[in-house]
């Protein structure tokens, strides 16, 4: 069982600064937090309508579609940072041995913090998913990602009442977050695997963050930390993400082919992107890790 039901990650993630939309069903159609003062000026809006018409048409039981093996692509991009060890000589080191000091620390608002080591996570009940992965950039893959289910993890610090945010943090120093209603999605994983492989350095080895109904910035690479909070405004600079000042809403929902053909540009290396990007114009900006 998860940790939490759909009704309970809803009214608690969103509670303390969302609000429902007039005529909606309040269960389901949330503002974001604080939208504007807290996600930016520029993208408050957007993330708003973009969450809000998630909501709507979506529960904690929707999954993003699932396919077979004979579509996985070829070859997986990987975008922004894709080796964590031309800086970073503890991690190369690491990796060289087979990350056996990598540690995954999960703190803030639990009854019981961990610190896991990848022989921990790997020893834990696992989950395979083929999923197609879109890119603000316009590009999308398929890969089968095998992990533990975020939820378990989650299960096993014990949440405190008041937790409302999962923050994560990364290896290349980069930062984002999940409300409940995600973090405790089935399909959102902590992969250690891609395509029957241990996953790939440029993939976000040894961990990564797997969020399969959103854009993929949102699946962060390289995790290391993990940290349950209950406000937006005790993260770094009081955002939900550090991808907010340069152009990245808090919110990246996303949509797969619902007929689980390949694009036509597929070409054995990968898709073209079939994502929608709802209300968000991300134009001329730089892109984050994918």
């Amino acid at each position: 069982m998860t940790i939490l039901t759909r009704r309970q990650a809803l009214l608690g993630a969103l509670s303390v600064a969302g609000i429902s939309l007039t005529g909606c069903n309040s269960e389901k159609v949330y503002l974001p937090p604080n939208a504007g003062k807290l996600l930016g000026i520029s993208f408050g809006a957007s993330d708003a309508m973009t969450l809000a018409s998630q909501r709507l048409l979506l529960d904690n039981d929707s999954m993003a579609r699932e396919l077979p093996e004979n579509m996985i692509s070829e070859n997986f991009p990987a975008i922004g940072t894709t080796d964590p060890g031309e800086e970073n000589r503890d991690y190369r080191a690491d990796q060289n041995n087979g990350f056996p000091k990598w540690r995954l620390s999960v703190s803030g608002l639990v009854e019981r913090p961990l610190v896991l080591s990848l022989a921990d996570i790997r020893s834990m009940p696992f989950h395979s998913q083929i999923t197609l992965q879109s890119c603000e950039r316009g590009w999308s893959a398929i890969a089968k990602w095998t992990g533990v289910r975020l939820a378990h993890v989650l299960d096993l610090a014990r949440l405190k009442p008041n937790a409302r945010w999962i923050m994560f943090q990364a290896i290349d120093g980069w930062w984002d977050c999940l409300d409940l209603f995600d973090a405790v999605h089935p399909q959102t994983i902590l992969a250690y695997g891609m395509n029957d492989g241990a996953l790939p350095v440029p993939n976000g080895a040894p961990v990564r963050l797997r969020v399969e109904r959103a854009l993929g910035w949102k699946s962060m690479k390289y995790i290391n930390a993990i940290t349950v909070l209950d406000s937006v405004e005790k993260m770094p600079e009081g955002k939900a993400s550090m991808g907010i000042p340069v152009g990245f809403p808090w919110y990246g929902a996303s949509r797969s082919r619902r007929d689980g053909k390949k694009s036509e540009r597929h070409n054995k290396s990968f898709a073209t992107s079939d994502s929608s990007i709802g209300f968000c114009d991300y134009s001329g900006i730089a892109c984050v890790s994918c």
